[in-house]
């Protein structure tokens, strides 16, 4: 298999790793497999991607920040901390097991960390790099500039797309960088690889 070595790292990691050809494989095995429960989602345009939020309300309650901004945005993702589940993507993975993300609230670092029963990393074969350094350089690079552009911030990474500028700016998304070596104590955690480009 094209992604043996990333999955078997993945895994000696602690990680349960779910591999799929496609979003509609995967959207299907998540939708199928988390029912009846509460969800929480960081803010993801992975997820948003596949429509996931909308797909797992039919069976569980979900709470998704990402429609919200301001004073809203802050208490909805709040709640989302307290959920059962929680589904999050990367900005960078290692063929070497380690997850990189990069926040600038830090809704979506906090809740890959702590409190949740299972967390959920779904990301598509484009965050894939060999090493680490290399994973930590496209979330600062590729990642954060694409995602401030998304977002319509004016930072200088944003107004160029081409790579971090380490800014002083108030908009500025990379505020904290996580980088998960291993998986968390008292979590179940899986790894949904998707075989496609999907978020930034």
């Amino acid at each position: 298999m094209k992604y043996e070595k990333i999955i078997k790292a993945l895994i000696h990691n602690g990680y349960k790793v779910s591999y799929f050809e496609n979003s509609n494989e995967a959207a299907k095995y998540i939708v199928d497999n988390v029912k009846n429960t509460t969800i929480g989602f960081g803010d993801s345009a992975t997820l948003e991607s596949i429509n996931l939020a909308e797909l797992l309300s039919k069976n569980n309650t979900v709470i998704d920040p990402a429609p919200y901004s301001g004073d809203e945005f802050n208490e909805v993702a709040k709640k989302a901390l307290l959920t059962d589940v929680f589904f999050t993507s990367v900005n960078g993975v290692a063929e070497t097991g380690e997850l990189v993300n990069i926040d600038g609230t830090g809704n979506r670092v906090a809740g890959s960390l702590f409190g949740h029963k299972k967390i959920y990393f779904v990301f598509g074969t484009n965050k894939i790099e060999p090493n680490l350094e290399k994973a930590i350089w496209r979330a600062r690079n590729i990642a954060a500039p694409q995602n401030s552009k998304r977002l319509g911030y004016n930072t200088p990474c944003a107004v160029k797309a081409d790579r971090c500028y380490d800014c002083s700016s108030s908009e500025r998304i990379c505020n904290t960088l996580n980088i998960h070596l291993k998986k968390m104590k008292y979590v179940e955690a899986e790894c949904i690889i998707i075989n496609e480009s999907l978020g930034m």
